[in-house]
């Protein structure tokens, strides 16, 4: 990848699908040919950039940011999301040459070049998302190609949809996380299946016990032999219907051990327990999302990012826990006939609000419902 001067402007553009055009200039690294492709979305959080740019989730796409500046606070090591970027490229209004803040160890231009990761900056994003809010989320390629370059390259970028993007992101083998609990007590032996898992879940798994994470692609079987006390389904990119053998491994669990998933994860479980899926117009992503718990009849303001939504069909056995507000799709789901539930949205919320963190609570209280306390103390 070669550097963009950030201090030098370099006209660059975007092209939509349907031939929407934006000009801007180019920051970050420069893509091969000069072009990037992906799927174009946008992201309403006011801050939590980093942390947006370094989730698994967005691998394939290309992520506007509608609040105006971006990089004001710099980057650090401590807020990584995952051991990289997986997103194609980052779509800005205005870079600020300078970043301020305590805890950052560089600038966002500069963790961009380092992971090449390609950048626009300049257009007008609030054009661009009313567009997107319209058409709906579409492919698109931007770089400093001449624009004929551009737009056959949007034409032939696929996006997400059919495509097992949790493999591309997954763990190549197995690994823990140590227990952060802190009452002292022998700690839950959890397995969380790595479909895209972010930094910020783990943590909070790991004050419920010891995780091991293991890849996509591990059947239930082998997630067995661990003799977990619960298996986590995680968050994860694109189209939960082209995740190969997920619903087979999930089947595998379901009635066996305690089953709590997020995002793909809830995707992947409602699969299993016979609740379709389908593609939103263009998504849910950011941090200020309404879902009322239908339980209490309480509101979380909830962060989300997720391209494919459970359809609200009945199905035996199954109940629908949380709604959104927005648009009334469903937000979460409980098994009446196994220990197992989910929810669409990110309850560990980072970057967002930690209305919802509640849930790794209930995680724990189905643990100890069906499991008894860990040895040596409470759960």
């Amino acid at each position: 990848m070669n550097i963009v001067n950030p201090h030098k402007v370099v006209e660059a553009a975007l092209v939509l699908a349907d031939g929407t055009m934006f000009e801007g200039q180019a920051f970050g690294a420069t893509p091969p040919g000069a072009v990037a492709s992906g799927e174009v979305v946008f992201n309403t959080v006011l801050s939590g950039y980093q942390e947006v740019i370094t989730d698994p989730s967005y691998a394939g796409q290309i992520v506007t940011f509608t609040y105006p500046h971006l990089g004001n606070y710099g980057i650090n090591s401590a807020d990584h999301e995952s051991r990289r970027p997986f997103l194609r490229g980052v779509i800005a209004r205005d870079v600020p040459r300078r970043h301020s803040n305590w805890r950052s160890d560089t600038d966002i231009n500069s963790f961009l070049v380092e992971h090449g990761i390609p950048g626009i900056a300049g257009l007008d994003t609030r054009r661009l998302t009313k567009h997107i809010r319209d058409t709906g989320a579409m492919p698109g390629a931007f770089g400093t190609a001449d624009e004929a370059t551009l737009r056959a390259a949007a034409a032939a970028e696929p996006g997400t949809d059919g495509i097992d993007m949790a493999a591309r992101v997954t763990c190549d083998a197995p690994y823990s996380v140590a227990s952060a609990r802190a009452d002292g007590t022998a700690p839950w032996n959890m397995v969380a299946i790595d479909f895209g898992i972010k930094s910020t879940i783990l943590d909070q798994l790991s004050l419920l016990g010891g995780v091991t994470v293991v890849p996509a692609s591990t059947a239930a079987s082998a997630i067995l032999e661990y003799k977990p006390d619960g298996v986590f389904l995680s968050n994860g990119p694109g189209d939960p219907g082209a995740v190969v053998g997920a619903t087979e491994t999930i089947e595998g669990l379901l009635g066996q051990v305690p089953v709590f998933g997020i995002c793909l994860g809830h995707q992947l479980l409602s699969l299993s327990l016979g609740l379709p899926a389908f593609k939103l117009p263009f998504g849910h992503h950011g941090g200020n999302h309404p879902v009322r718990n239908l339980a209490n009849g309480t509101i979380e303001i909830t962060s989300q990012n997720h391209n494919f939504c459970v359809a609200d069909d009945s199905v035996n056995g199954v109940e629908l826990t949380h709604v959104n507000l927005n648009d009334q799709t469903v937000e979460g789901i409980r098994s009446l006939e196994v220990p197992a539930f989910s929810v669409q949205y990110h309850p560990e919320a980072g970057p967002g609000p930690h209305d919802s963190r509640y849930l790794f609570d209930h995680f724990d209280q189905l643990m100890t419902d069906v499991n008894g306390h860990p040895q040596g103390g409470q759960g």
